[in-house]
């Protein structure tokens, strides 16, 4: 089973960017921890990251075709103002677990409001760079249960 995780604008900064926010580990450091725990969960994890709003959307529809199950995602400032990557994940119609570093709801206002949220099995913030772990270790138990019973 393959998860795909998507990282949206400044996550390339991770480890220099506000590390009192964001803290010290930077994105390749999360990456490859989530590869090893993904490996270990039976999972093949993927990794992608842009500054561009429109590479991300198309990084997403080609997940419709590659055997992608599941996404994690920290669509970065795009969460607070990207009707498109909302649509583009609602358009694909596979499960994704949001992500945020920080705790959101303890910042600037702009900041409470996600356009992603809505159509996410679950929003996981303010865990630090644990929240991935945590988002992808749930996707491996969703996908492995086996389906619900009418």
């Amino acid at each position: 089973m393959s998860i795909l995780v998507l990282n949206g604008p400044n996550l390339n900064l991770l480890g220099t960017r506000e590390p009192q926010i964001y803290g010290a580990d930077t994105l390749a450091d999360v990456e490859r921890r989530l590869v090893d725990e993904g490996r270990a969960l039976g999972l093949q994890v993927s990794c992608f990251q842009s500054n561009h709003e429109g590479a991300l959307i198309d990084r997403i529809h080609a997940a419709r075709l590659d055997g992608t199950r599941a996404f994690i995602v920290n669509p970065g400032g795009l969460t607070h103002t990207s009707v498109a990557l909302r649509d583009a994940f609602a358009g694909v119609a596979l499960p994704l677990v949001e992500v945020h570093i920080s705790n959101v709801h303890k910042r600037e206002a702009f900041r409470h409001h996600s356009y992603i949220s809505g159509i996410a099995e679950g929003v996981i913030a303010g865990l630090g760079v644990m929240g991935y772990s945590a988002a992808l270790r749930f996707l491996a138990a969703r996908l492995s249960a086996p389906p619900a019973v009418a």
